[in-house]
């Protein structure tokens, strides 16, 4: 800090010989807090002038940023909203085959997926009713 004084000390006395090189109080108090403004911007990875843009050294652990990703995974996942599963049913053809094994799939979405089919489909019925066959020959 003290450098950054000195240096416009010297700077004021060549460009202006006829006045006193000395800065007082008020701009020294100026210039040191601009200075510790933008080292605390630097530090914080903050742009000047309030551009409203701020990155974190850290990622932050959160939510994914919308949107979804769509995979079989979420499509299997008990947990996935029916909202997202119809999504998935009527733009994402390569995961219907995916939606027949989620529990949470009901009857509508289930006769959305056969007669809308796409890859797998009906290998993945096949599977499912195979497995209700061998529950049912059980009892």
């Amino acid at each position: 800090m003290s450098e950054l004084i000195s240096a416009l000390q010297k700077f004021a006395s060549k460009t202006q010989p006829h006045r006193e090189a000395r800065l007082d109080s008020k701009r020294l108090a100026d210039i040191e807090s601009q200075t510790s403004r933008t080292e605390t911007q630097q530090r914080c990875n903050v742009t000047p002038a309030g551009a409203h843009r701020f990155r974190p050294r850290v990622p932050l652990n959160g939510p994914p940023a919308p949107p979804l990703a769509l995979t079989p995974l979420l499509a299997c996942d008990p947990q996935t909203d029916t909202k997202i599963l119809w999504h998935i049913a009527k733009h994402a053809p390569q995961l219907r085959r995916w939606l027949i094994a989620n529990p949470r799939a009901d009857a509508a979405l289930l006769e959305y997926v056969s007669q809308a089919g796409g890859p797998g489909v009906k290998e993945a019925f096949d599977v499912l009713f195979a497995s209700f066959e061998r529950i049912n020959a059980k009892r």
